[in-house]
């Protein structure tokens, strides 16, 4: 009878369970003790051939697949690129679909993933920049901007021209220089 009272309030709209952090709702228990993990950090499910544990047992099935059998059934019919999940295959489609859901509510920017997003909302629109060189005290809001700004101290030029013994601390002025090779005039 539980169990049939809990399927019905699937229908019915109920969610009498709340978190009491976030007021996430839920229709039964089970699946608000899950929740909790993104709050408590809890990762009961763990690998029995490495150190990761995950706090969902698909996670752990996924990366049991990734990792450990190197088996990837879901592939992509456009390219034939293969995946573990079915979820990374549709996050990869966007790749040829062009599909952007994530949109910022406060501009107009649009992105295939949720990380670009979060990126976007952190370096955009928070105002925080937790990267700062300890030479000059220069802040940036991703890390990669931080390494990039790093090469004006050290001199650093990683990326080389394959025509001529040019070098740049950025892949843009790389390619930029480049079409001095190919006379191309973007």
């Amino acid at each position: 009878k539980p169990t049939l009272e809990q399927h019905l309030a699937k229908h019915s709209g109920e969610k009498p369970y709340m978190c009491g952090e976030c007021g996430y709702r839920t229709a039964d228990r089970s699946t608000l003790s899950r929740h909790m993990r993104t709050h408590t950090g809890e990762k009961p499910y763990t690998c029995d051939q490495c150190d990761y544990s995950a706090a969902w047992r698909g996670n752990l099935a996924a990366h049991l697949a990734a990792k450990h059998t190197g088996e990837k059934p879901y592939m992509c019919g456009e390219c034939g690129h293969r995946t573990t999940t079915k979820s990374d295959l549709s996050r990869h489609l966007r790749t040829h679909t062009g599909e952007k859901p994530y949109r910022c509510d406060q501009c107009d920017f649009a992105a295939a993933l949720k990380v670009n997003m979060d990126r976007h909302l952190a370096a955009k629109h928070s105002g925080e920049k937790p990267y700062m060189c300890v030479e000059c005290g220069y802040r940036a809001t991703q890390k990669a901007h931080l390494s990039r700004h790093m090469r004006t101290h050290t001199g650093e030029k990683p990326y080389k021209c394959d025509q001529c013994d040019y070098s740049a601390t950025q892949k843009s002025t790389l390619d930029r220089h480049q079409r001095k090779h190919t006379g191309e005039k973007p």
